[in-house]
């Protein structure tokens, strides 16, 4: 079998860097490349920058450098808010977006360039990691920094869709940093597990978790052209069943926004 060779941009955010390593417990599966623009935080979380490499999503010649040679992409950069200052007693924290950092450059423009170039390259499937909410203007993340990120967010994925390419979309519920693997996973579509949440559970989901669908995603092909919601039961919820045949978990999933 032929190795699938890889590029992971966002490599070096909490959850790309956990996606690049999982990638590369597989060596003779995967040859996985990623991709970042800080120099010194790649060393800081993977010790050097060998199998790196070093760019902004804004820099097509590098975009260009790193795909070649590739058959997948995974998209794992986002735009991320930062506090303005602690908030006084009674107020709520505002926030802000970095310069270049808008969600309207990084996760709409920024994915818009990955997508193009892919193409260009011969990339044959791209998985992009999102976020639930995307079908709510008046979602709480959208006021962050004035920055509307789920609404540009979904406004790449609609652009995926349509690139011809093969695509997976992974919509994550809230993301927490707990063990992989010990979870039931439950998929859905257009925010109705955010909206109407199976017996109440909290919508949220392990990062790590979320890392294996898109090791899994490179390896099922019931994977490929479909876009989806996912959360997870808790560890210790009643009659939960570990999620481990996720070529079933692909196939109850549909493609489309």
């Amino acid at each position: 079998m032929s190795k699938t060779n890889v590029l992971v941009t966002g490599a070096t955010g909490r959850t790309g860097s956990i996606v690049l390593q999982k990638l590369r417990q597989f060596p003779d599966e995967f040859a996985a490349i990623g991709y970042g623009r800080s120099e010194d935080k790649i060393k800081e979380i993977f010790g050097s920058t060998e199998g790196f490499v070093i760019g902004s999503i804004a820099d097509q010649s590098t975009l260009k450098t790193a795909l070649k040679g590739c058959n997948s992409l995974v998209i794992l950069t986002s735009s991320v808010p930062k506090m303005k200052a602690p908030p006084k007693e009674g107020e709520r924290p505002e926030f802000e977006f970095e310069p270049g950092g808008m969600p309207e450059e990084v996760d709409w423009i920024g994915q818009k360039n990955q997508i193009d170039i892919a193409k260009e390259a011969g990339i044959k499937h791209i998985i992009l990691v999102g976020s639930m909410g995307g079908t709510n203007p008046s979602h709480p993340l959208n006021k962050l920094g004035n920055g509307n990120v789920l609404i540009w967010k979904r406004k790449a994925e609609e652009y995926l869709i349509q690139s011809g390419l093969d695509y997976t979309i992974i919509r994550a519920g809230g993301l927490i940093n707990e063990p992989g693997g010990k979870r039931e996973l439950i998929v859905g579509k257009d925010d109705n597990l955010l909206t109407n949440p199976p017996n109440g559970i909290a919508t949220v989901i392990p990062r790590d978790d979320v890392a294996d669908l898109v090791v899994q995603a490179l390896r099922e092909s019931t994977a490929k052209n479909k876009a989806f919601d996912v959360i997870s039961k808790p560890e210790d919820a009643p009659e939960a069943v570990i999620t481990q045949d996720f070529y079933a978990l692909f196939s109850r999933t549909t493609g489309g926004l």
